[in-house]
């Protein structure tokens, strides 16, 4: 079938069941569906969800979520959740996914929606094309259970305590607010977004439990367990699908928590690349870390983009941008930012100190990626000596960023 066969549309609340059975067949998780359909419905914003028809059938599909994240220096700032994209089997390799990620991202522009987009990659090597960098890491830990901490960690006063579901959504709510809100790379979450990422469908359990949680006064743990024998006796496993602490006091209670747990040999948490739990243990080595690509970012309109965050330390450049996808990108702009961390950007015509790409600064848009490591890897050309590292500073947030929630 040639390209020209195809249409886009938008979608309606009466297309959500085939906009499901596209999803599960492109994750080959078709005896899901009924799952798949109630998770979606949760978050589904038809209005912002995009076909591509072939024969009067939908060949891909996609949509963006009104979210928002927490970006240096200005908190939580709106941001386009791209997810739900699916191309059905028999209409891949024939620019299907491409029409919509340009349905989507031009959409975006000239509506003057928002400035950036985000979205968790299936397949790294898929979305650099359409001008998405990586801009945040996770780090997957596997700590042997019943590690002892050093000596001198403070647990603080408070306990750790078991809840039901019922009791504790009320509890961990406010608690994850305070945590996003100053947190780089934390999303934010309306009623939608928590009914989603706390649903517990049998299709999401793996075969572990429905989930538990243990609540503290400044922090809260959503997890599952797998039991486990082996030759040596109980090897259960606890997987972890929410951790937020705002004190390190409640950070180590919890960590201290999971780890006690009677029956399991191995805990399993998501962090950020600075996460502190390797520094509370006696034996460092005990958790094992395993690095994985977390959130990619687009800057949609790089201007506002680029004013929509804080930066570290003042800065004046001539940056020459490359974008082919978005081409309103593309060119030179003067970057300048003030002692206070506020960004003007603007067309410029003068000699660029720095070539680079929108995806190259995308991926520097959370400060998790350093403009002076992209230079390394040959993706950022510096004209004007001295240019890179002052661009590096200035891109740099308090912490590197943290992602754990995939929508």
């Amino acid at each position: 079938m040639a390209n020209d066969d195809y249409s886009v549309r938008k979608l309606t609340a009466d297309d959500l069941p085939e906009f499901s059975r596209v999803i599960v067949k492109a994750f080959l998780s078709d005896d899901d569906f009924d799952s798949v359909v109630e998770a979606e419905r949760t978050v589904f914003e038809p209005e912002r969800a995009t076909g591509v028809v072939a024969d009067g059938r939908l060949a891909g599909v996609g949509q963006i979520l009104t979210r928002s994240v927490c970006v240096p220096g200005r908190g939580q700032t709106p941001v386009g959740g791209v997810t739900s994209v699916g191309v059905a089997v028999d209409h891949r390799r024939r620019g299907v996914l491409t029409r919509l990620m340009r349905e989507q991202l031009h959409g975006m522009h000239e509506s003057g929606a928002e400035p950036i987009a985000a979205l968790w990659a299936s397949e790294a090597a898929i979305y650099g094309r359409f001008g998405y960098g990586l801009a945040t890491d996770y780090i997957r830990h596997e700590i042997t259970a019943k590690t002892p901490f050093r000596p001198g960690v403070d647990l603080g006063d408070d306990r750790v305590r078991e809840v039901a579901r019922d009791e504790a959504m009320p509890l961990i709510r406010p608690i994850y607010d305070r945590y996003a809100a100053g947190r780089v790379g934390a999303m934010g979450r309306g009623d939608g977004n928590w009914d989603y990422h706390y649903l517990d469908l049998p299709y999401a359990r793996r075969g572990m439990s429905s989930l538990r949680f243990a609540v503290h006064p400044d922090g809260y743990v959503a997890y599952r367990v797998r039991g486990g024998w082996s030759d040596r006796g109980p090897d259960g496993r606890v997987v972890v699908r929410d951790f937020v602490a705002t004190t390190p006091q409640a950070y180590a209670s919890i960590i201290r928590h999971l780890l006690d747990i009677d029956l399991v040999g191995q805990v399993e948490i998501n962090g950020g690349v600075d996460e502190p739990l390797a520094l509370l243990l006696q034996t460092p080595r005990a958790a094992l870390c395993h690095r994985f690509d977390g959130l990619y970012m687009r800057l949609v309109d790089l201007d506002r983009a680029l004013c929509a965050r804080g930066y570290a330390s003042a800065v004046d450049v001539v940056l020459d941008v490359a974008d082919e996808f978005c081409p309103w990108n593309a060119g030179r702009w003067r970057f300048t930012v003030d002692t206070d961390g506020t960004a003007e950007v603007t067309r410029d015509t003068g000699s660029p100190d720095v070539s680079t790409s929108s995806a190259d600064l995308a991926a520097a848009f959370l400060g998790g990626t350093r403009i002076a490591t992209l230079a390394a890897a040959g993706r950022v050309r510096e004209h004007t000596p001295g240019t890179v590292a002052a661009l590096s500073t200035a891109f740099l947030a308090e912490r590197p960023p943290a992602c754990l929630e995939v929508f």
